[in-house]
């Protein structure tokens, strides 16, 4: 099963960071293709053959299949004679001319979603610094996996509510105001540009837009933000740790949207965002 685009440049950027962190020369990793217990490696980086690419390691198998199978890190000084691992893949990393190898699993809702790999291509210990490092550039991918997984389910949950018209009860509507906030939280963190902008254009068809006869009101990207949090409820202290900013920046946001709202309380903020076709 082909990685997708997104997918294969996550782990591109995550060996190129595992390389420069860990000074390792070599790494390479992949995905747990859907529906299998194995890992495809579809990325190399710094090796200088195609010996391991699309080699699929099945759970339990060689270095990575041990890391998959414990859900924890684990390496070898001297990959080819280790006792503690299996020995299926050692033509495919022989041919590489790797010795010592490190494989970190990327575990996603105690679930493994991939693997990465470090080598040398002598045998000698990998230190602790070598290891965190590489344990916390597969932290950073768990991180990034968690943020699409959750673009994923709040763009399937909106995708299916109507664009003008409250969906027939007044609950019903408080959840596509909550959903509208929750993508709007989310958007500024993914670093994917389509990805983001997907989430934006859902947004938008959230929010009705302004009408005619509604007034016309220029709010920044992040007073909307803030407008959407306080809308489903949020306290400032709450907007401000789903936005990744401190209580006195949402504060300030909030302040300058109703200024140009003309409003004197939250409440009247967010009845003026919904009359302007900046809120659902």
């Amino acid at each position: 099963m082909a990685v997708d685009a997104a997918d294969g440049v996550e782990i591109r950027s995550a060996l190129v960071r595992l390389r420069r962190t860990t000074g390792l020369p070599v790494a390479f990793g992949g995905l747990v293709e859907s529906g299998r217990r194995q890992v495809r490696i579809s990325e190399l980086s710094g090796t200088a053959t195609a010996a391991l690419s699309a080699l699929a390691v099945t759970s339990g198998n060689g270095l990575g299949g041990k890391a998959v199978a414990l859900s924890r890190p684990c390496a070898v000084t001297d990959y080819s004679v280790s006792r503690q691992i299996s020995h299926e893949y050692d033509l495919h990393v022989a041919a590489e001319g790797l010795r010592s190898v490190v494989a970190v699993p990327v575990v996603v809702r105690r679930r493994v979603r991939g693997v990465l790999y470090g080598a040398l291509r002598s045998a000698q210990p990998l230190g602790e610094r070598t290891l965190g490092a590489a344990v916390a550039v597969a932290r950073d991918v768990e991180q990034s996996l968690v943020l699409r997984d959750e673009a994923g389910e709040l763009l399937a949950a909106a995708r299916p509510q109507p664009v003008r018209e409250p969906a027939g009860s007044a609950a019903a509507w408080e959840q596509v105001r909550e959903a509208h906030a929750a993508l709007r939280a989310l958007a500024p963190r993914i670093d994917d540009p389509a990805l983001r902008d997907e989430l934006l254009r859902a947004c938008g068809l959230l929010a009705p837009g302004t009408g005619p006869g509604a007034p016309e009101v220029r709010l920044t990207p992040r007073e909307v933000d803030v407008l959407a949090c306080v809308a489903a409820g949020a306290t400032n202290a709450v907007a401000a740790e789903r936005l990744g900013v401190g209580p006195e920046t949402v504060k300030g946001y909030l302040r300058s949207a109703m200024r140009k709202l003309g409003a004197r309380t939250r409440g009247e903020a967010v009845a003026a965002a919904r009359r302007s076709g900046r809120l659902p």
